[in-house]
């Protein structure tokens, strides 16, 4: 019995450890708070082609043979300019639609704010979520532009012109288009922004005329640029992922550590593909037409100051525009949170950002259950009372094994404890005398650890589904639980917790080493404490299953091993 709680306890600690290390790996290095405002370089003029090009635009320039097709040149990225402490501003043009409101800036035509709507933000009560942004120490803003070959295009560091500065979507509209205009030396780019109703969506095109007398090459390039969020913006024990990703049909789904841009920028061809800024509950991503060529890049601006910068994008291969012909780039762009029903039908892979650890085989699978067990009963709180329940249901025959193989084991403690007495400190002849009582009374200690170790891996898979799922983010359950992903402000889930785990114990035969005794008396309280700083959501399950199994392990000690009978029905 002592193995087979060592091996209990052993798991929970391994499952505590396994949580740990994945928080040191996404947070423990390169924590420390940026410094100030991280904004781009001032561009040339439009038009100037004889300027150096900026530093957060992409480093390959638009040749002959990117136009054919062929491979792009491996240049290297030069040292980015001294950062200024505000990014260029030029006009500002305000877009609100049913999910987005939305801030474009006619200087380069970039998104640079991006409030949801539907989302309430954790450190301003009553007001949304601001996933872009371009303030100083936190900024995130998604950029777009062209590049040209001897010729003029606009990069994001360009002034556009807007027709207006404010657009809404209106009641019985289902799209809303934003155009922006530049022109330069007979070239003519109108950069659309393209909402959509009940949707984060946002597609962009670029249409460039020539109206010029000479053939025009160029591509289009998308990019996200970010900060590290200062240490009081970062979420606190939540060991998610926090940073840059791609997915390509060759790769599948690579994130990528701040560190990992610095260190080992990326220039890679791809067929389709996203590139993405990714945290906990939400990201946006550029995603290019799936049956394009692209290279996936990344860079790290100021990377030996505290300013540093990060950018992930992509860029299409150049295309031909004759003198008096047009062309259009297309590409969309996601900006809002990891819901599955908005990512699984956007692009290939997207829903892999939501982070479900090394268990996403798993917890995919069980969060479709607890999806729809919410359908039916619209909270998320009962639903995962009830998803605790089912998984208790299926693993209930193996839970039984274990618990008949302790019930077994705490009938024979008054005999144990006289081989205690007998054999004193003598552990050789101790340990032979409790073997040959369990071969004796057919008990096998090591019994219930097997429906242990089926179960530990469930368990993990459920942990990373609670933790990652938006979907319970400020969800309401019952009374002063009023946000799933929180941890309970009055600690009464970890402290009934903790009560249901040492009740657990006591349906338990005490362990014979007094050291162990006193071991394992003080771990409801260390748990208590741990899961004090754990989301509710997760606390919820925990309590839920320890109940589910005292429940469980009471009826199968006193009527199905116990000395009473089970209770029998009238007249049998």
């Amino acid at each position: 019995m002592d193995n087979q709680r060592l091996f209990l306890y052993g798991a929970l600690g391994l499952l505590i450890l396994v949580i740990w290390q994945t928080w040191q790996v996404d947070y423990g290095s390169g924590s420390a708070a940026p410094g100030g405002a991280q904004p781009a370089a001032e561009a040339p003029a439009d038009g100037n082609q004889s300027a150096p090009q900026p530093q957060d635009t992409p480093d390959v320039p638009v040749a002959d043979s990117g136009a054919q097709g062929g491979a792009a040149d491996q240049s290297s990225p030069e040292t980015a300019p001294e950062a200024s402490p505000q990014l260029p501003r030029g006009e500002r043009v305000h877009v609100v639609t049913d999910l987005l409101d939305v801030t474009l800036d006619t200087r380069g035509g970039d998104m640079r704010d991006a409030l949801l709507r539907t989302y309430e933000s954790d450190k301003k009560p009553g007001q949304p979520v601001q996933l872009l942004s371009d303030e100083p120490g936190r900024m995130f803003i998604a950029q777009s532009g062209l590049q040209a070959s001897d010729a003029p295009a606009p990069t994001h560091h360009s002034a556009y012109s807007a027709e207006r500065d404010e657009y809404r979507l209106s009641e019985g509209q289902d799209t809303l288009s934003v155009p922006l205009t530049w022109t330069g030396d007979g070239i003519r780019v109108t950069k659309t922004y393209t909402f959509h109703r009940d949707s984060y969506v946002v597609d962009v095109a670029f249409r460039v005329d020539n109206r010029g007398s000479s053939e025009w090459v160029g591509r289009t390039y998308r990019q996200l640029q970010r900060e590290k969020l200062a240490e009081g913006e970062k979420p606190a024990l939540l060991p998610t992922f926090f940073g840059a990703a791609y997915y390509s049909d060759t790769d599948k789904y690579e994130k990528l550590g701040f560190d990992d841009i610095v260190e080992d920028p990326i220039q890679k061809q791809v067929e389709g593909g996203w590139a993405a800024m990714v945290e906990h509950y939400f990201l946006a991503a550029w995603i290019p037409d799936a049956k394009d060529a692209n290279t996936i890049y990344t860079k790290a601006l100021d990377p030996d100051t505290p300013n540093v910068r990060y950018i992930i994008g992509s860029y299409s291969p150049a295309q031909r525009v004759a003198a008096g012909d047009t062309a259009t780039f297309d590409t969309r762009l996601y900006v809002g949170p990891k819901e599955n029903g908005q990512l699984e039908g956007t692009a290939k892979g997207l829903e892999l950002t939501i982070d479900y650890g090394y268990m996403s085989f798993l917890s995919a699978p069980l969060f479709w259950v607890l999806d729809y067990i919410h359908s039916a009963v619209g909270n998320w709180g009962w639903s995962i009372v009830l998803l605790t329940l089912m998984i208790k249901l299926l693993f209930y025959k193996l839970s039984e094994t274990s618990y008949k193989s302790m019930a077994r084991m705490k009938k024979m403690q008054p005999k144990i404890q006289q081989l205690k007495e007998r054999y004193g400190d003598d552990r050789e002849k101790m340990g032979r005398a409790m073997m040959d009582l369990y071969k004796k009374e057919k008990i096998n200690p090591l019994g219930g650890c097997l429906p242990i170790v089926v179960q530990i891996p469930v368990f993990i898979a459920l942990y990373w589904m609670l933790l990652g799922s938006v979907e319970l983010r400020h969800a309401d359950w019952i009374l002063w639980i009023n946000d799933l992903s929180a941890r309970d402000p009055y600690y009464m889930l970890p402290l009934l917790m903790g009560i249901s785990m040492w009740t657990q114990q006591k349906l338990n035969p005490a362990p014979v080493d007094p050291i162990q005794q006193k071991i394992f008396m003080a771990l409801p309280f260390v748990f208590t404490v741990f899961f004090s700083f754990f989301p509710a959501g997760l606390v919820l399950y925990w309590l839920t299953n320890n109940v589910l199994s005292i429940t469980q392990q009471y009826y199968i000690t006193r009527y199905v091993v116990g000395d009473q009978r089970r209770p029998q029905k009238a007249g049998s």
